[in-house]
């Protein structure tokens, strides 16, 4: 049996194809309004119809951002607070980039997508989050690649030096200690923070890892899942009462499994959401009795 979403706000972003459009179609088709986040107007439209097909209730809507921006995603969730409600929160989209670049925020650009953004835009929404009247939850999608992650605070923003699987990886890890960090600080609140990883799943992933990365993909490729297969343990975060109150949790495969011992550093996890802060401007807001009493 599937969980009936009707009068659910759901938003998520990376929404315009792979994992984040096929779990925007899966919880449409369940009952959730569903707000996508993408950065293309053309593939976000798209996704909208798709999106829209499927819808069991009221129809899909689109907010446009490059989440690299911190401006963009700081006017992003000054738009996404004028929804009456959300309920779920996924951050779905990431990416891997070939070569060094930094944002305009002089950041280096994996770290600035796949970990600053979910940080800072999950920060700006625990209000309405945990307004929502109802238990809420953000889901995080991380990687098995965490597990190759080693993340030197010093460096993590600004690195020396640049291998895109290691940025990856480390940006990955982050996520994990983001969503551990965040569920402690969660707590006494009727919001929940999960994170998982949805298995090697054939989207455009790779496509901007350079010519390596593209062709250890094409190698794989008879080994990789559907966009709908890896989906499904976001839409089960999202969604089953299965997990209602279980929080800080990774997961594989729709089960609870233990990350990395790095993932599982308290201290780590805490001097990266201080430095997180640092970085997006956040210092000293998201404290416990912060989010609590928001």
């Amino acid at each position: 049996m599937t969980e009936n979403l009707t009068g659910r706000v759901c938003v998520i972003t990376g929404a315009s194809s792979g994992i984040g459009k096929a779990a925007a179609i899966e919880l449409a088709r369940r009952g959730a309004t569903m707000v996508l986040v993408a950065r293309d107007r053309g593939r976000g439209e798209s996704a909208l119809a798709e999106v829209g097909a499927a819808a069991a209730g009221e129809q899909p809507s689109l907010e446009l951002a490059d989440l690299a921006s911190l401006r963009q995603v700081r006017e992003l969730a000054a738009r996404l607070a004028e929804l009456p409600r959300i309920d779920v929160l996924v951050n779905n989209a990431g990416l891997v980039v070939g070569q060094r670049l930094m944002t305009e925020d002089g950041i280096e650009h994996t770290f600035a997508v796949n970990h600053l953004a979910p940080f800072l835009l999950t920060n700006l929404l625990l209000g309405k989050l945990t307004s929502a009247g109802r238990p809420a939850r953000v889901v995080t999608v991380s990687s098995t690649a965490h597990r190759g992650g080693k993340i030197d605070l010093d460096t993590v923003a600004e690195p020396r030096r640049y291998l895109a699987m290691m940025a990856y990886s480390d940006s990955k890890l982050a996520n994990v200690l983001f969503t551990a960090e965040l569920a402690r600080k969660l707590t006494g609140t009727e919001v929940t923070a999960n994170c998982l990883h949805p298995g090697t799943v054939r989207t455009g992933f790779g496509r901007s890892g350079g010519p390596l990365m593209k062709y250890g993909v094409q190698v794989m490729a008879p080994l990789i899942k559907s966009a709908e297969r890896g989906a499904r343990t976001v839409v089960y975060l999202a969604s089953s009462p299965d997990v209602t109150g279980r929080s800080g949790g990774y997961y594989v495969s729709e089960r609870l499994r233990q990350p990395s011992r790095a993932a599982r550093d308290e201290d780590l996890a805490r001097r990266l959401w201080d430095l997180s802060a640092k970085l997006t401007g956040l210092s000293g807001l998201a404290q416990r009795d912060d989010i609590r009493s928001s």
